[in-house]
């Protein structure tokens, strides 16, 4: 007996799907972009990240970050045309009025307040300066906009903005007479990093894998000797037996549920993008751990006992399970140490590949456990939750201002916690760091017809050549493809993966399925009683 019970392991796939498939994430964003402000002469309505390298008496200190204003001159994207200059403190140090210190040739340091930030930035260039840096009073980089009325046509300096710590740890070296140097340039983010081929590689594989995992891990028929003792049983009692076990394993999702279950996650979703906060997302963070360590259990117990099947036979009592297999009781361990680590660490830069196992762990086991019975319902799912992801992505911001489905994927800027239902891989190439993501719910809805396909592939021994599984595999690694291929052409705006993988896996097989003559048997698979010959065969069989 394997811990969780079955009954137990379908509740909590069942709420797996639940929450994984509430977030059908944009296969990828780009750093985020503020509405633009209205034009007004000499602003250019687009704010640029800005390194900062710093030397203190000719040592190179930590890089920090900055960002310009919608004013001013732009900061070269290259490094090489950056040029190194020295950095003054303003007197006085609000930049207000006309400043006393000598700022030729150089970077003038001052603090926010007191005035406007172009006024800060016209007195500062009639002082010579060339370049502005504002100390923030506190730790974030606020927009330095234009305001009406004003026409600052005449700045042709730079005007950046710095958080407090950074700023105060320049200022305390200025003041202690000591040299200060500052390099400023501002690096592109590529819109499509390449590292979204791992990502391709994982959703790819994950789908690949549940699908054929209950045949590769599934027992033979000459795997257990002892049954050769046995009485033999007719192949009907088999068949009967055989089906209920599947039943009291699986759970089929209907045509209302599917509805339901999209209409359920679009309330889910306008609540987390109204009610965010950290005591929420670290609910959900408990439930995907409880889903996470359940799928990883269910998938190390399997693969052991397959390799080994007396370890699986030894069992020990435990309150509230029951007789448990020892074997069981210590992958359990294992897994809840794991998820344990996991949570504890989750905000740190190397989080992300323990969310990615815990993730694809969870979402074989739920792919196991929920199927679809038929095309019907699967066609049903599927354009409900392409028609959702749509919505979501791209009208949603005409209603609430923003991308609602990109904003809760974001998570709490002010706590630093996201949701964890999605799978993050480092942007390996963006100078500013950031993640590449796809949600759980573009793996799990397409996975839930190709998983049906292959089993039914293999019932009616299709093999390669006449089967849909090999076609569906080719249709999902291109809509992925054609994702980012997007996101690539809409300059790194989150993309709704299922706008291209549901064409592409359920497109398909309608194709193929009319090609074939097969739609119709595909359309009601399940749903046709078995004739009396196949119940009860005759003699002469």
């Amino acid at each position: 007996m394997s811990l969780p019970p079955f009954s137990c392991r379908i509740l909590a796939a069942a709420v797996a799907l639940y929450l994984t498939g509430l977030l059908c994430l944009g296969a990828g964003e780009a750093p985020s972009k503020d509405a633009a402000a209205p034009k007004i002469p000499g602003c250019s309505n687009e704010y640029q990240m800005v390194k900062v390298e710093h030397w203190v008496n000719g040592e190179n200190g930590e890089d920090f970050s900055g960002m310009t204003a919608q004013f001013g001159a732009v900061l070269p994207s290259d490094k090489d045309k950056a040029v190194r200059l020295p950095v003054v403190l303003t007197t006085p140090l609000n930049s207000c009025s006309n400043l006393t210190s000598k700022l030729s040739g150089s970077i003038a340091l001052s603090v926010r307040g007191e005035c406007t930030f172009t006024a800060k930035a016209q007195v500062a260039q009639a002082g010579g300066a060339a370049a502005l840096v504002l100390i923030n009073d506190k730790e974030e980089l606020d927009e330095m906009a234009c305001t009406e009325g004003e026409t600052p046509l005449s700045l042709t300096i730079p005007v950046l903005m710095i958080t407090t710590s950074s700023g105060d740890a320049l200022k305390k070296s200025l003041m202690a007479n000591k040299k200060v140097e500052l390099l400023l340039y501002a690096p592109k983010s590529p819109v499509v990093d390449y590292a979204v081929a791992f990502l391709w590689l994982m959703s790819v594989g994950t789908v690949f894998i549940a699908s054929v995992w209950s045949h590769c891990t599934g027992p033979k028929e000459n795997d257990d000797e002892y049954n050769e003792l046995s009485p033999k049983k007719s192949s009907v009692d088999g068949a009967t037996k055989d089906a209920t076990k599947d039943d009291d394993e699986t759970l089929d999702i209907s045509a209302t549920g599917a509805v339901i279950f999209v209409i359920s996650a679009s309330t889910f979703l306008v609540l987390l993008f109204f009610f965010m906060s950290s005591w929420f997302i670290l609910i959900l963070t408990v439930f995907f751990c409880i889903g996470g360590m359940q799928g990883m259990h269910n998938i190390i117990y399997t693969l052991i006992t397959m390799r080994c099947n007396k370890c699986g036979r030894k069992t020990v009592k435990v309150p509230l399970f029951g007789n448990v297999t020892i074997l069981s009781l210590m992958v359990l361990l294992f897994c809840f140490v794991v998820a344990v680590v996991w949570f504890i660490n989750r905000k740190t830069s190397y989080a992300w590949a323990g969310q990615d196992i815990f993730g694809i762990c969870l979402m074989i086991n739920v792919l196991q456990v929920a199927r679809l019975p038929n095309i019907r319902v699967a066609t049903i799912l599927l354009c409900c939750a392409f028609f959702y992801d749509i919505f979501w992505v791209f009208l949603s911001p005409l209603i609430f201002k923003q991308s609602v489905m990109i904003a809760v994927a974001r998570g709490s800027k002010d706590t630093g916690e996201s949701i964890p239902m999605l799978l993050r891989f480092p942007r390996l190439s963006d100078p500013w760091g950031g993640y590449n993501m796809i949600g759980f719910g573009d793996i799990l809805f397409p996975g839930l017809l190709i998983c049906f396909i292959f089993r039914d592939d293999r019932e009616n021994n299709k093999g390669v050549v006449k089967g849909y599984f090999p076609w569906l595999m080719f249709g999902y690694g291109l809509g992925l493809f054609l994702t980012y291929l997007g996101l690539y052409l809409m300059n790194g705006h989150g993309q709704p993966a299922l706008l291209y993988l549901v064409p592409c896996t359920l497109g398909i097989t309608v194709i193929l399925g009319l090609v074939r003559k097969e739609l119709r048997d595909l359309w009601n698979y399940g749903t046709q009683e078995p004739s009396a010959s196949d119940v009860n065969p005759s003699p002469g069989a």
